[in-house]
């Protein structure tokens, strides 16, 4: 499960084709003991949680981000490697 970015506490991670599990483009998130599946698309929370906090602030990052998040997800689809991303600043 490669890890595309990093800010404030939280970890951003990819998981290798991994679409069928949610059936959406999505990212996985881990703050402290917190974990989430986060939509691409519009940031919603496909499973899982986190405070609400570290939610808008991961949302805000999925704003900014989200042509590379996208290009990463089909990465990840096909089994190739993801590139990293800007952390929110």
């Amino acid at each position: 499960m490669p890890t595309i970015s990093m800010f404030y506490g939280i970890l951003v991670t990819l998981l290798y084709e991994d679409n069928n599990r949610h059936h959406l483009p999505h990212f996985h998130v881990r703050y402290q003991g917190f974990k989430a599946s986060i939509a691409i698309e519009d940031g919603c929370v496909l499973a899982g949680s986190l405070p609400p906090k570290q939610l808008r602030l991961v949302q805000a990052w999925v704003e900014l981000h989200r042509d590379e998040l996208s290009a990463d997800w089909d990465l990840a689809i096909n089994g190739e490697e993801p590139f990293r991303i800007a952390p929110l600043q």
